[in-house]
């Protein structure tokens, strides 16, 4: 009599929504299987999550370089080059195609049709290059009062970016009827308010005080300006719209928190 196979090994919900969307999000290995019958924006309370672990391997590689004794400019570029690394750059890409589409003329259609275009065009790459060059300085200024205080704001900006994504995708509706942003499926208001919860917890644990009092405006101006270019131009969001989002409230979080005065950041992000 043949032996029977045990029966697979049930991960929890929860730890089901969090590898789809790391296994998503990132580039980072994922233990399988990992459940395909859940739509993405389902498990879209774990995003803060993700941008947490980018976040914190991207401000160690700050912390590191600028330790290792490279530039404060260089290093901040190190955490920019190590994010894009474990997401395969997904958001920057969302960026470019985003600018492209909302830079040129025409109808919906065809800005839908420039931003599923492969190529980058003149304003995907000018876009690029004013978000790195950016968040690089905002990260370099405030690597100047300390390094580790840059590597804890990359992390915040890194989870607000991320924890904007699912708002944006539940009060706008999608853009076209096929893509990414469709096939995603439509979050939840409960996955919706968890994620955002979430998203705000884990940044008010990082910047207490005057540095969340800066962040957490800067990440919803730039969360509702997106949204209301995207319905304004195309009727609603593609994933294009949502990876762009990313990038535009990391640009706002940051630029935030570099204005704050440096006399205060020895108090914004205490030890």
């Amino acid at each position: 009599m043949a032996s029977e196979r045990p029966a697979p090994v049930r991960r929890p919900w929860w730890a089901d929504d969090l590898a789809h969307a790391a296994m998503f999000l990132t580039r980072l290995p994922v233990p399988s299987p990992v459940r395909a019958d859940r739509p993405l924006m389902h498990a879209g309370w774990a995003f803060p999550l993700i941008g947490l672990v980018t976040g914190a391997l991207g401000g160690a590689a700050l912390w590191i370089a600028a330790w290792a004794g490279l530039p404060l400019l260089a290093a901040a570029l190190c955490a920019l080059a190590v994010t894009a690394l474990i997401t395969g750059a997904l958001h920057e890409d969302g960026l470019a195609d985003l600018a492209d589409g909302f830079g040129g003329a025409g109808t919906k259609a065809r800005k839908v049709e420039i931003m599923r275009d492969s190529r980058v065009g003149s304003y995907g790459v000018l876009a690029l290059i004013l978000a790195t060059g950016l968040k690089a300085a905002a990260l370099a200024s405030i690597a100047v009062a300390a390094p580790w205080l840059a590597a804890v704001a990359f992390t915040a900006a890194q989870i607000l970016g991320r924890t904007a994504i699912l708002p944006i995708a539940y009060f706008l509706a999608p853009a076209t009827a096929d893509g990414l942003g469709t096939g995603a499926g439509r979050p939840k208001a409960v996955t919706t308010g968890l994620c955002i919860a979430l998203g705000t917890l884990l940044a008010f644990s990082l910047l207490p005080g005057i540095g969340f009092v800066a962040a957490l405006p800067a990440a919803a101006l730039a969360a509702v300006a997106t949204a209301l270019l995207a319905r304004r131009q195309i009727g609603g969001y593609t994933g294009d719209v949502l990876g762009g989002s990313e990038q535009v409230v990391e640009c706002l979080v940051l630029l935030a928190l570099s204005a704050l005065p440096a006399a205060a950041a020895g108090f914004l992000w205490p030890l």
